[in-house]
């Protein structure tokens, strides 16, 4: 346990750090005007159009970092920071939550991948801790409990790794379409790079900590069973 704790608090730690790093980026270029004098919602819609998808929604959600592509009802969700925001982060942003549409318009098979897992990886989430702290309990009587856990765990790490490419595909369809575009120049352009940069560093090391701990409980199934 005091194992677990240490990896817990390790990537808790480094979560925390990336997730300031990211805020300071975007607190930072919020400074920095995109070109035209455009919002976020404006460079979603841009991007959208000229990328041929015109059945996908804009909308503005609550919260701080809340962006998110919703393939279930093709909605692009927008923080208000996002939607009514025109400097560089709002447009790194928005152009990021387009990528998705564009991959789900063009059947990205990591992002399909990725949507099959979703309907499973929820029903793990909910369970599993509990059914790997049960299995841990009763390791010595019932040890086929926490290999079920780690079954289960295994899903949402294999879900977080998936994630990775299609985070990062996004990003670089929206860098590419953003330079293309006009949206950014050559100092705004470095901006929206790095901030979509940070915004990746927080998916690897979520799915490092997965990995991480998926790792610790197998070797708690492996020295209890021996």
């Amino acid at each position: 346990m005091i194992t677990y704790m240490l990896i817990f608090g390790v990537f808790m730690i480094l979560s925390w750090l990336i997730s300031c790093q990211l805020k300071s980026r975007f607190k930072k270029y919020a400074r920095i005007p995109m070109n035209y004098g455009m919002f976020g919602n404006d460079v979603a819609e841009k991007m959208l159009r000229e990328n041929g998808i015109y059945d996908v929604k804009i909308s503005s959600v609550k919260g701080e970092l809340t962006d998110h592509y919703d393939p279930s009802t093709k909605t692009i969700n927008l923080s208000r920071e996002v939607y009514f925001g025109n400097h560089v982060a709002a447009g790194a942003v928005a152009a990021h939550e387009c990528g998705h549409a564009i991959q789900h318009a063009h059947a990205y098979p990591w992002l399909n991948v990725r949507s099959a897992l979703v309907p499973v990886v929820s029903f793990a989430s909910n369970w599993v801790q509990w059914i790997l702290l049960g299995g841990v309990l009763v390791m010595s009587v019932f040890p086929q409990l926490l290999l079920v856990g780690i079954a289960l765990f295994a899903l949402t790490t294999i879900f977080s790794f998936i994630t990775l490419p299609v985070e990062i595909n996004a990003s670089k369809r929206a860098l590419a379409w953003l330079n293309t575009a006009g949206v950014t120049n050559t100092s705004s352009h470095q901006k929206a790079q790095d901030a979509l940069k940070w915004a990746a560093y927080t998916y690897v090391v979520a799915a490092l900590g997965s990995l991480a701990t998926l790792l610790y409980y197998i070797m708690i199934y492996i020295g209890k069973r021996d």
